[in-house]
């Protein structure tokens, strides 16, 4: 996850100073778009029913995809 504070940002500014655009690593920008996508996925998700960790587990051993 990006931390904002630590973003290597550089700003685009017009003849009065005012912030019009950013400018980042592409690393840092890629980063940025992982944690988007992932923001997205929890809010379409959040009326889903959660199940218990050891229910997971369970379920998993049993179909075999982890192992006893």
């Amino acid at each position: 996850m990006v931390k904002i504070r630590e973003l290597q940002a550089q700003y685009v500014t017009d003849e009065d100073g005012n912030k019009t655009a950013v400018i980042l690593p592409i690393r840092e920008f890629e980063e940025l778009l992982e944690d988007l996508g992932d923001l997205a996925a929890l809010a379409q998700r959040r009326e889903e029913p959660t199940v218990l960790h050891d229910e997971v587990l369970a379920r998993l051993k049993r179909d075999g995809l982890i192992p006893d």
